[in-house]
């Protein structure tokens, strides 16, 4: 899943330098125009780059916790079933 949102990630920045290259060649501005304009579209794909590693740092944030949380309730379930075990064993050791 983290490989298919870094490869997304990889697209998006290579469309932005894609679209800044066809618009420098095809540009109907002036230089002056047209370097204001990328400018602001750098810092628009900067923060947008900037709100998807957040997002995406949330998201491994929100999975390891899910995870430890999985983890904490199996080992709690096997170490319930081993106490039992035990128990069982020395009840029927007792028998004996």
């Amino acid at each position: 899943m983290a490989d298919n949102v870094g490869s997304k990630v990889t697209y998006f920045l290579v469309g932005l330098g894609v679209g800044a290259l066809v618009g420098i060649l095809f540009a109907p501005k002036s230089g002056e125009d047209t370097r204001e304009y990328l400018g602001k579209k750098a810092d628009e794909g900067r923060d947008f780059a900037q709100r998807k590693a957040k997002e995406l740092r949330e998201r491994a944030d929100e999975l390891i916790e899910r995870s430890k949380d999985a983890a904490t309730r199996g080992k709690d379930s096997i170490s319930a079933a081993v106490e039992g075990a035990r128990e069982a064993y020395r009840r029927e050791a007792s028998k004996s």
